[in-house]
């Protein structure tokens, strides 16, 4: 595996979390050939935590195929991202009992983190924001976690947990996490006899799927697996577009009030910007949708038998605005009952 600094190129010297020559965040990338046994394309983890995951499924319809990762272990995709990078951290840290780990999270990643965290005997501190979502904080708590609320927004939140004793265990930091969700493109892949979908749709916020999704693609192509990364859409709120605001050089304002039903697209400033930004660029498209559209595409992917949250219900409401030539697939990143 290659580790590099995304501003400078800078090798990764060993666990540290910013590049140690101009304070970049790192990025992870295979340098070997794509492997159909799943742990062989980790090579860095001996051994994979497990909460029994399974191949998410994939469902069509006359229009568009949707892939199911709320039958994830905690019911969201971010267990792709928590199983390596828990993982990659019970290896380094040989006495978890021992040692605490902290995350910051609006929900999703806090629970995936909890549960893999707790898995590998770790003492999990889960930092949200003070208004996260009541059925998401218990059920982080009831993985044994200590939830820790934090006035302000979503960095106020990432430097208390950044700060406090332990390891910083960061969903969008830590380069394992986005590496482990490389595996969702090998799945799609795989489910489709070597074929892959044309066009994708995905939520975007701090951009961890974004990252790690392409990569998986990008493994795949330099492989010689596909011929070209398929065609990813990302999708974003109109209250929170900073994305689609540099992919489409359209206005934005962080600071501004509006909310969403979109609970999980919550990153206004995220770290990772530039790099998803180049991606899109070269490789896709970037939708911003609205409140109503978002409420009625939940409700007609639950007249299609799926309940998703709102937050993946925008990838609907976003292949619901215009037509996109050849085979679209969307990704539905949470269960439903997360925001009933």
């Amino acid at each position: 595996m290659r580790t590099y600094c995304i501003n400078c190129g800078e090798s990764r010297k060993g666990s540290e979390l910013r590049c140690l020559k101009c304070n970049g965040i790192f990025n992870m990338e295979p340098d070997f050939k794509y492997r159909d046994a799943y742990e062989e394309n980790y090579p860095y983890i001996r051994q994979m935590i497990s909460l029994g995951e399974v191949v998410t499924p994939i469902l069509d319809f006359d229009a568009v195929s949707v892939k199911l990762e709320y039958f994830s272990p905690t019911f969201s995709y971010k267990d792709r991202g928590s199983k390596t990078l828990v993982s990659a951290l019970a290896e380094r840290y040989v006495k978890p009992g021992e040692t605490e780990i902290n995350e910051d999270s609006s929900g999703n990643a806090g629970a995936s983190i909890a549960a893999y965290g707790k898995r590998a005997g770790f003492n999990v501190n889960i930092f949200v924001p003070e208004n996260t979502i009541k059925g998401k904080i218990s059920q982080i708590e009831s993985y044994g976690a200590r939830i820790v609320p934090v006035k302000g927004g979503r960095e106020r939140v990432a430097e208390a947990a950044r700060m406090n004793s332990g390891v910083y265990a960061s969903h969008v930091i830590n380069p394992e996490f986005r590496d482990g969700i490389r595996e969702l493109a090998y799945e799609i892949f795989r489910q489709g006899n070597g074929k892959v979908p044309d066009n994708i749709f995905i939520p975007v916020s701090a951009g961890t799927l974004l990252i790690g999704m392409y990569s998986g693609f990008h493994h795949l192509m330099e492989s010689g697996e596909i011929e070209k990364v398929p065609s990813i859409i990302a999708v974003q709120t109109e209250a929170v577009s900073p994305l689609c605001s540099s992919v489409n050089n359209t206005p934005y304002d962080p600071d501004n009030s509006i909310e969403s039903v979109a609970d999980a697209l919550v990153s206004r400033t995220p770290p990772l910007l530039d790099l998803m930004s180049g991606i899109i660029k070269e490789n896709g498209r970037c939708i911003t949708v609205s409140e109503q559209s978002i409420i009625g595409a939940r409700k007609n992917l639950a007249l299609m038998g799926i309940y998703a949250e709102y937050s993946s219900a925008t990838v609907l409401a976003a292949f619901s605005l215009s037509h996109f030539d050849g085979r679209s697939l969307l990704v539905i990143t949470g269960n439903g009952l997360k925001t009933p």
